[in-house]
């Protein structure tokens, strides 16, 4: 519950049951500058500045796009990197936010013409290639763009999957869980609704 800037936070053990979450709702971080920060999402990202709740009582900022929003932190006491004149590298095995976008050669136009250093990479499964491009926010939160939706989610599990409307031959074996399965009903109507 959320009273006034005072957060109630409550520690609950759960069953082997998974959570009855929708989606990723927001990503939070911490940032030196709300400014510099919400002009480099709005400006390079397409985000939008949206209304925070007036009773926190600590600078920051509120975005939304694409169907989630960042919420932004300031906290001045950030460390500049140390070195000024030597920027931190970009590593694509670093954490990182990706976004899907429908035109990996436009973002890398869009970047150079900002200036933005970017590194990229290519992964490749089963001949589906999936292009990348990475990048640094202004407190250094690295960020992707891909067209990683070029390669089919598939769970790990020897499941064999029949759609309640038959689109694929291969009969449920009976060790399926139940999050398999509904992980996959869900997966192929959300392909469905996508071809109409």
């Amino acid at each position: 519950m959320m009273t006034g800037a005072k957060m109630e936070i409550e520690e609950v053990m759960g069953g082997c049951e998974a959570l009855p979450l929708l989606s990723l709702n927001h990503v939070s971080l911490m940032c030196r500058s709300v400014r510099e920060s919400v002009r480099f999402y709005e400006d390079v990202l397409g985000f939008v500045l949206i209304k925070r709740p007036s009773s926190f009582d600590f600078n920051g900022a509120w975005l939304y796009n694409y169907g989630i929003g960042i919420h932004l932190i300031e906290n001045p006491s950030i460390e500049e990197n140390d070195a000024i004149d030597e920027p931190r590298p970009i590593n694509p095995k670093d954490n990182h936010m990706s976004f899907q976008c429908t035109d990996v050669g436009l973002v890398k136009r869009r970047l150079q013409e900002m200036g933005m250093r970017y590194v990229t990479a290519v992964v490749e499964e089963a001949g589906v290639k999936v292009d990348q491009v990475f990048f640094h926010d202004p407190d250094g939160y690295m960020i992707e763009i891909c067209n990683c939706d070029n390669i089919p989610i598939l769970p790990i599990s020897s499941c064999p999957f029949k759609p309640k409307l038959g689109s694929f031959n291969k009969a449920p074996v009976s060790n399926c869980g139940f999050m398999e399965t509904m992980m996959m009903e869900s997966l192929s109507m959300d392909i469905m609704n996508f071809s109409f």
